[in-house]
């Protein structure tokens, strides 16, 4: 799942004197056997359902075009090689089909602006997991400003969230000799100068939370080993994490470092590290530090506040002096930079040496504005991008006043603009070859009516000729949690390999997602949850109603929380549906707590162990509600081995119950890849295939 600051109240403050169960889980589970990851017995039995997936669904010829599409698709040459600014060039991690892990390279821009950038490679993983026969997954790297020469490299086995971190030279091109070495754990690692790191890891017993992420911050000097590090903060096991940060301008100096105290999945605490003490930040236990720009320091809300007499909306971004939130930023005021208006919400922040990005979402459309602070006040300017289109900001640059944006929608290709803050200039840089015939496709957007009356929208991707009689194939997609926004995204995979069939596709914009801001997320979070349940319900009855299409054609669709999602809409609602595609779910909701990083979500669920909450968690469990003698639109479960965040038990086990009770279902563990379910390109092609011949079986023919 993604995390927005893993940073609220935790369930112990916000329910007060509440007693909680030592372990209130179901004990009449016969499959608690399969949450052991590992063990022989899970193994094999994973083993034998993918043998029998894999035989009926691959035996179908369509499963083979469907792949050679996908891999092909996937490792195209001339889609847009996704860069970031560093000081020696632009940088970029590519896979195709001679790198399958993938290979970190670097041009220069002037190179990047031809058709044909030179590129330098700077680390192989294909050849580095050969010489070490470890299947590595490249997870990022992490530089030491301003030069960012040195980096931190994240490799992890098979994908889990759990990584190694390892110091790299980018001149070089070779690991350090001597240089930091973490080894494998679930941690957070930040450079606090040259030869020192900040590092929140397992340190030995009682230091990881509930949630099975660290809470102990502990300065790392170049020579020590983990042992000799000294501790520098500390948080409680009842936590969901600490993750140490560095707060630095845009040449690289360090004004602050501290922590944040993830309190739950929503709600932190920042503590500032000082040697006289640590001192915490007097700012919304919903806020987040988002750097430094034209000497004033950046935070974002996600609550309402009030403070010095002024009042905030949440969602706003607001700043504070640099000079007086350093000298005392126990007493420092801020003020307001940006805050949302009726229908809009934050979609991101970045920096550029001197300029402030901000993109937003306006009805679920993206816009896009730069800052300057000068005179003692913020000047903006809308960038003139392609408007009722996803805009993001994809890279910007510490040394230059130039940042990146990708633009795209459902049925047009990516295309990647370069904007230059000192000049103002807008250019296209590249745009991606399109992957399917769009043209005899639109777009709509339109709105479903929940059941408490909340006007849901969605949008319809269909044929331009599709008849109103409930004959067309449609997969609904959603999510509806933790704040995250469904927003057009071209899918060059899902175009070729489901609407050139002729098939539509719908994408439905949930409360508890974050497409109007917090509020929309907050409306449908613990005892609301339902809420979430009853909007995407509410958009399949209406694409029914409208006749776009029918329960024998329509199909679910959703990953993680959207994985809990479709369990809860096949089980509340089967009738509805034809088929349902739950990838690397969520399902058992009354152990949930107990199996993989799940503590991590009570913020967004609630806690099994405390009665009230438990009623309403065991109201919507799918697990518990697939019962003997109902029908349900044999659903095809997906998971992963290597899924340490989510864990594969709960797929699992729902797939161990629907045999129970003598209903049909398809089940897929894929035994690397992690949360992300593919830990390459053949791998995920492999996955499409499945899906959309499953789809291709259960909604077309």
């Amino acid at each position: 799942m993604a995390v927005r600051g893993m940073l609220l109240a935790g369930l112990l403050a916000v329910t007060g004197t509440m007693a909680l169960g030592q372990d209130s889980a179901p004990t009449d589970d016969p499959f608690t056997w399969l949450e052991e990851i590992q063990s022989e017995r899970a193994l094999a039995w994973a083993r034998a359902e993918n043998e029998r997936t894999l035989g009926e669904l691959q035996a179908d010829p369509r499963y083979q075009r469907f792949y050679d599409q996908a891999l092909t698709i996937l490792q195209a040459r001339d889609r847009i090689p996704t860069v970031s600014f560093r000081p020696d060039g632009l940088y970029n991690f590519w896979q195709d089909a001679d790198h399958v892990r993938g290979i970190v390279r670097r041009t220069t821009l002037a190179s990047y602006r031809t058709e044909n950038p030179q590129w330098e490679t700077v680390l192989d993983v294909d050849a580095l997991a050969r010489e070490e026969g470890t299947s590595w997954v490249y997870q990022g790297m992490s530089c030491l400003p301003p030069e960012e020469r040195r980096c931190l490299v994240f490799l992890s086995d098979g994908g889990r969230d759990a990584n190694v971190a390892r110091e790299f030279d980018l001149r070089e091109r070779r690991f350090v000799d001597g240089g930091f070495a973490l080894p494998d754990g679930k941690q957070s690692v930040v450079w606090e100068d040259a030869d020192t790191l900040l590092v929140a890891r397992e340190w030995g017993p009682g230091t990881m939370t509930q949630s099975g992420y660290p809470f102990v911050v502990r300065r790392l000097r170049r020579g020590q080993t983990l042992d000799q590090a000294v501790e520098v903060y500390r948080g409680a096991e009842g936590d969901v994490s600490v993750q140490p940060f560095v707060l630095r301008d845009s040449s690289g100096r360090a004004h602050a470092t501290g922590g944040w105290r993830g309190l739950d999945f929503f709600n932190s605490e920042a503590v500032l590290f000082r040697p006289g003490g640590n001192v915490t930040l007097p700012i919304p236990r919903r806020a987040a530090l988002q750097g430094i720009v034209d000497g004033r320091v950046l935070l974002t809300i996600d609550e309402a506040w009030e403070v010095n007499g002024q009042r905030f909306a949440p969602d706003s971004v607001l700043s504070y002096g640099l000079a007086e939130w350093t000298r005392d930023p126990l007493a420092a005021r801020p003020s307001l930079v940006w805050a949302p208006g009726e229908r809009q919400t934050l979609r991101g922040i970045a920096t550029t040496n001197g300029r402030l990005i901000v993109t937003i979402l306006d009805n679920v459309r993206g816009r896009a504005f730069a800052y300057d602070y000068a005179g003692g006040q913020w000047r903006s300017t809308e960038l003139e991008l392609p408007r009722n289109a996803t805009i993001a900001v994809s890279a910007a640059s510490d040394q230059t006043d130039q940042a990146m944006f990708t633009v795209t929608d459902y049925l047009t290709p990516q295309t990647l603009w370069l904007y230059d803050g000192a000049s103002g200039a807008l250019e296209t840089l590249r745009t991606t070859a399109a992957r399917f015939d769009a043209s005899r496709h639109l777009v709509e957007q339109r709105e479903a009516v929940s059941r408490d009356g909340t006007r849901i929208p969605y949008f319809l991707v269909r044929p331009r000729d599709m008849a109103m009689d409930g004959s067309t194939p449609t997969l609904l997609y959603g999510y509806g949690g933790f704040q995250v926004s469904q927003v057009p995204n071209y899918s060059g995979t899902m175009g070729r390999l489901w609407l050139e069939q002729g098939n539509a596709y719908v994408v439905a914009n949930l409360r508890g997602g974050g497409e109007f801001g917090p509020e929309w997320h907050q409306s449908a979070q613990l005892a609301n949850k339902q809420r979430s349940w009853d909007d995407y319900i509410a958009v399949a009855e209406d694409l029914i109603r409208r006749r776009i299409t029918s329960p024998r054609r329509l199909g679910v669709v959703g990953g993680s929380q959207g994985g809990l999602l479709v369990g809860t809409a096949i089980t509340q609602r089967p009738e509805l549906f034809n088929a349902a595609i739950i990838q690397v779910p969520l399902f058992d909701m009354l152990r949930y707590h107990l199996i993989g990083a799940g503590a991590s979500w009570i913020g967004e669920y609630g806690d099994p162990r405390i009665a009230e909450q438990r009623a309403w968690l065991e109201s919507y469990s799918p697990y518990q509600r697939l019962t003997p003698g109902r029908t349900y639109p044999t659903p095809f479960i997906l998971t992963s081995t290597a899924d340490d965040r989510v864990h594969p038990a709960h797929g699992r086990k729902a797939a161990a119950r629907l045999h129970a009770i003598g209903a049909p279902y398809y089940y897929y563990e894929n035994i690397e890849g992690g949360h992300a379910a593919a830990a390459n390109l053949r791998e995920t092609a492999r996955r499409l295939a499945l899906e959309y011949t499953y789809a291709s079986r259960r909604l077309v023919d």
